[in-house]
């Protein structure tokens, strides 16, 4: 993701989230199950195969609150 990306309701596809995060889509499986305050995804459809998407905002706001736990440390 680029630094001049609009966010707000902006959504991001499952795939460039996992290159953003530098995870695998296993990884990003992986902190989903062990985070439950990890940002929900949003599917395209009912299709197993459908696009996932992520809220960009929501995204943000869940690494901001990570960033300023480690930092309250």
């Amino acid at each position: 993701m680029h630094p001049d990306t609009p966010t707000g309701k902006a959504l991001i596809r499952q795939l460039a989230l996992c290159d953003w995060l530098d995870l695998s889509r296993s990884g990003l499986d992986k902190l989903r199950k062990k985070d439950p305050t990890f940002p929900k995804p949003i599917k395209d459809g009912p299709a197993r195969q459908a696009a996932t998407y992520y809220v960009v905002a929501e995204v943000e706001a869940w690494l901001r609150t990570k960033i300023e736990a480690r930092d309250a440390v």
